[in-house]
Order: C-alpha cells, then structure tokens, then sequence
C-alpha cells in the first residue's frame, strides 16, 4: 500500500482528494493536516510514502513543510499557481513533483503512485528548463563535478539521464536495464551525492556538466 498525507488549509480540499485516491486500491490515505507544522508532525509519526502538500497554509506553509518531510517521504506540491518560480521553490524545498489543484483524478492517481517510486512529476521538458533557469547554480560546478568522481560509470549514465528528466521506465529502456535496476542504482547514486530526490540529483547533474541538451 501506498501510505499518503494530504496537506491542505481548506477541508473540502482534502476531503475531494481523499475521496479521489480512495479509488485506488494500492492507495492509503492515513493523515490529513490543515497546516505546516501539523504536516510534518503527521508525516513522521504515521511513515508516509507521499506528502501532498498544498503551498500556501498557515502554521509554516507547504515550502517549509517540504523541506522538513523530504528526507523521511516524497513530497508533491499542490497549488493554484502555476508559475515557474512557484515550481523552482518546491523543487529547492525537497519536492519530487508539482501538481495544480485542477489536476484530473487519474492524472492524481498516477502521479501518486509515480511520486512513490521516486519519479519526478513534472515533464521532462519542464524540468530541464526548471534546473537550467532557477535552479542550477554556476559557482557549484566544482564542488559537483568532485561529488561525481565517486559515482561508477552506469551511475554516471544513470545520473545523467536523471539530469534530463527521464523516469525510471525510460532510463531503463534507454539502457537495457529493468526498471527495479535503475531504481537501485538511483538509490546507491542519492547518497553518494548527498541528494534526498532524483530532481536534488539532477540539479548536480546540470551542475556538474554532465547532462546533455
């Protein structure tokens, strides 16, 4: 089972969210939070896969819950605002995807389900755009490129497509790997980077020069 968090300061937000992901039977939603601080306390006590969190809510907003959750559960921002720079925060904030509210409900579903094996919701196109305009930072190349270094050559490979936005299933097409092979390498690649996400990791990724256009 999938276990979720919604996040939201509006309860018939959460309550239309719920409902949607209880039509899935591998989705488990077992907290719901209507403030900031409440989503983290929820989101460690109750070992969730997801956190849905909407950005803006009182008591510590979605951005700064973000950045608390990341590490322990993948975190997908919802919201109203579709602007780059709303995204470009998430991202910072530790966030693995980023969803407008009038998302429909199989899209929700699957992004759900993407977010919990780690995938970045948000298309390829996007998010190089994301990283080479908002995100990278220029005077952390050396510092990237030496994180690298302790990277083998398939994590390299692995890490450079992650940089271009590919998910798990194309990487694995792309390199005749299977799908739980690619999420493995990923795994032992995050760590060694000192990245809680995929989108943390492709950042270094672009960072470091490594993903191609």
């Amino acid at each position: 089972m999938i276990r979720v968090l919604i996040a939201d300061d509006e309860t018939l937000m959460r309550a239309g969210i719920r409902l949607i992901l209880q039509n899935d039977p591998e989705i488990t939603v077992v907290a719901e939070a209507g403030d900031g601080r409440q989503a983290v306390l929820l989101a460690l006590k109750h070992s969730v896969d997801v956190a849905l969190l909407d950005i803006r809510m009182p008591g510590g907003d979605g951005l700064k819950a973000a950045e608390k959750i990341a590490s322990s559960a993948n975190v997908v921002m919802l919201t109203t605002f579709g602007e780059d720079s709303y995204v470009a925060q998430a991202m910072k904030a530790g966030a693995t995807g980023f969803l407008l509210k009038d998302t429909p409900p199989q899209e929700l579903i699957n992004a759900v389900r993407k977010a919990a094996n780690g995938e970045p919701i948000l298309a390829p196109q996007i998010t190089r755009r994301l990283i080479e305009k908002h995100l990278t930072t220029p005077d952390n190349s050396s510092e990237a490129r030496r994180k690298i270094d302790a990277l083998t050559d398939t994590e390299r490979t692995v890490l450079e497509l992650v940089g271009q936005g590919l998910s798990n299933t194309e990487i694995g097409e792309q390199l005749y790997l299977a799908t739980g092979t690619v999420k493995a390498h990923i795994s032992r690649i995050l760590p060694k980077l000192g990245c809680a996400n995929r989108v943390q990791a492709a950042i270094v990724a672009h960072e470091a020069g490594l993903s191609r256009s």
